[in-house]
């Protein structure tokens, strides 16, 4: 029932300084900008999902709670927003699955540039019962228009949004079993644990665990992103340009990818840049 992920949230202290870091990160315009319900937020929209900038604003309960959340640092991945096709089915399934939704909620949104609409219903599972990730379902009624790029070598889309977890079993049964995103790689090894890849849509819940002493079983985290783009050198270089701080490019794991880390201008969000080589002709 899940046909893609939506967007992620990244809860921000300063709107107008992850606004900039992400706006060179990118190479991309904002697609959607509005206030209320005590924060601030900034959407950039890629080919396959949104990131939705978020910072507390004025003083009330959901503006403190965002505040306790970041408690200081600069930037956290805060939740998924995954979307469905149908609400009420995906509802009704999540009651079937013990994941406790919050009644179905309809959304109304304005872009404070435009003045154009958006429409939306919502749902959200019981925290406490998805590991400690912060999960949205949401049924949009219109799309939301495409971030322009404004300089050479943009980011074209999320690859994969990194989970960690210290119960992959428990993490397999609700992302595949409970969640119904299918189960497309397990694999072990020695010098970096288990990698869990999870098909959603056009991009990749990874799950990833990576045992430690007196860590946490009952709860995930969700750890990072990672950008696709379609020339690793060429968006290296414009970063350069920027002044962000990142890595050499390097062979993936995967065969036939190269990857980046970037350092710096992320709002503390672990970042990885990911370029594909193409599929040979057939």
């Amino acid at each position: 029932m899940i046909t893609g992920l939506d967007h992620v949230v990244v809860l921000v202290g300063d709107i107008g300084a992850a606004k900039a870091a992400y706006q060179t990160l990118l190479a991309r315009a904002p697609a959607w900008q509005n206030s209320g319900e005590g924060a601030d937020r900034v959407l950039f929209t890629l080919a396959n999902m949104t990131i939705e900038l978020m910072a507390p604003s004025g003083f009330s309960v959901t503006a403190d709670r965002m505040r306790a959340l970041l408690d200081d640092q600069e930037g956290v991945l805060a939740s998924l927003c995954f979307r469905v096709a149908d609400m009420s089915r995906m509802h009704r399934r999540l009651e079937r699955v013990a994941l406790n939704p919050d009644p179905v909620a309809e959304v109304e949104s304005s872009d404070t540039e435009t003045g154009n609409v958006l429409h939306w219903k919502r749902t959200r599972a019981a925290t406490e019962l998805t590991r400690g990730v912060r999960m949205f379902f949401l049924e949009l009624a219109d799309e939301r228009p495409l971030s322009p790029a404004t300089d050479i070598a943009p980011i074209d889309a999320l690859d994969h949004v990194v989970v960690t977890t210290e119960d992959s079993d428990r993490a397999a049964a609700l992302y595949g079993a409970r969640l119904g995103l299918d189960l497309a790689l397990d694999r072990s090894h020695q010098d970096w644990g288990q990698l869990m890849f999870f098909r959603c849509g056009d991009l990749i819940v990874e799950v990833v665990r990576r045992p430690v002493a007196g860590s946490d079983l009952a709860h995930d985290r969700l750890w990072g992103l990672s950008w696709r783009v379609a020339d690793i050198d060429a968006t290296r270089a414009r970063l350069i340009a920027s002044g962000l701080d990142v890595s050499e490019v390097r062979n993936g794991r995967k065969p036939g990818t190269k990857v980046m880390t970037v350092r710096s201008g992320t709002c503390g969000i672990q970042t990885v840049l990911l370029e594909r080589s193409p599929k040979p002709a057939e």
